[in-house]
């Protein structure tokens, strides 16, 4: 039952984060090849084109970090493990917890952002976007990364369990 809802849940999650993260590429990758041509061409700049481009690298970043932790391509060191094998299983736990702690901190604190932001109705200099909507990626993304943790360690004990199995 665990398994067929975290599957499911992971296709809309990765739909979500693949279209998410395609669409606003594309986006900022037209922007600044307008920004460019009009430049070069025509000496002439869109302010717009870099506000629109930092914001699209702010939110590629977070929901970048989501897919990180679906595909386990978060940083991680793994001297110690090269060092101390046994110490494989233990310190990736610890790891999941270590994000799933700081999954939790972002919607915490990221809630706090957004709200504090939709209070003061603070708006970015060129494209008047609410700051609000921008700061609400925080929580956004740390809902996901504690979802795709999750989605982690189950995983990884359905692995131990299959190898405990099989011996």
């Amino acid at each position: 039952m665990i398994g067929k809802t975290l599957k499911v849940l992971d296709k809309a999650l990765s739909f979500f984060e693949d279209w998410t993260l395609f669409i606003s590429v594309m986006v900022a990758l037209i922007a600044l090849f307008f920004n460019v041509v009009l430049r070069y061409g025509f000496n002439y700049t869109l302010a717009w084109s870099e506000e629109l481009v930092r914001e699209v690298i702010i939110y590629t970043t977070f929901i970048g970090c989501c897919a990180a932790v679906k595909n386990r391509s978060m940083i991680k060191i793994d001297a110690s493990v090269q060092l101390f094998p046994k110490l494989k299983t233990p310190l990736t736990y610890f790891s999941n917890l270590v994000v799933l702690i700081f999954s939790v901190m972002m919607m915490v604190y990221g809630w706090q952002m957004a709200a504090m932001q939709a209070r003061t109705f603070q708006k970015t200099l060129i494209l008047q976007i609410p700051l609000v909507y921008l700061y609400a990626i925080l929580p956004l993304t740390g809902v996901l990364m504690f979802i795709r943790t999750l989605q982690v360690i189950y995983q990884d004990f359905r692995q131990a369990e299959a190898e405990t199995e099989s011996t």
